[in-house]
């Protein structure tokens, strides 16, 4: 037979340590997001400074990777939120960028085979100038890259043209990236 006073505790029990238990739960969740802030983290206030994004030159022998990266970054601008897109006139900060180099690196070799490459990594390097247009300050005037990986297929140059807005996007992030959590 068993002891009734033994199982009656066993429930009471269980129940204390939960309630103590949730108390130090809730503060340890609540603790991890002690740093966490919502908007921009370098200091502007969410939507306070327009953008204009010029047009990008293309210094690379890829085809139609200009227009790629400037509808990347119109759109990065948007999704990040840090800044306004502004027209022609009245811009805040311009942006001018200019694409320098387009590599296709090695990074995996078919099985077997040491000599035939499985996938690329694909790295596009541009040059970045980000100017405020009241006082003409530099606000950023540096090399960004941007980089994805591509699987070697017959026609190598499809694939790349594929990877085009996946290789924008990325340099794209990069670039907003470097102006919203800027020290200026």
């Amino acid at each position: 037979m068993s002891n009734p006073a033994a199982n009656s505790t066993g429930p009471r029990t269980a129940a204390k340590l939960r309630l103590g238990l949730t108390p130090l739960l809730a503060g340890l969740l609540l603790a991890g997001c002690a740093g966490y802030t919502l908007g921009p983290t370098g200091g502007q206030v969410a939507g306070a400074k327009t953008i204009r994004i010029g047009p990008v030159s293309n210094g690379t022998d890829e085809p139609r990777l200009g227009d790629a990266v400037q509808q990347a970054l119109r759109a990065q601008v948007q999704t990040d939120g840090t800044f306004r897109l502004a027209g022609r006139d009245g811009a805040d900060i311009v942006i001018s960028t200019s694409l320098r180099r387009f590599e296709r690196n090695p990074l995996t070799f078919q099985r077997g085979d040491i000599v035939a490459t499985r996938d690329y990594e694909v790295v596009l390097t541009a040059h970045v100038t980000a100017i405020e247009s009241g006082g003409g300050r530099t606000l950023l005037d540096r090399e960004v890259t941007g980089k994805t990986t591509i699987r070697s297929n017959p026609d190598l140059g499809s694939a790349e043209r594929q990877a085009a807005p996946l290789l924008a996007e990325n340099l794209a992030r990069n670039i907003v990236t470097l102006l919203s959590e800027g020290t200026w």
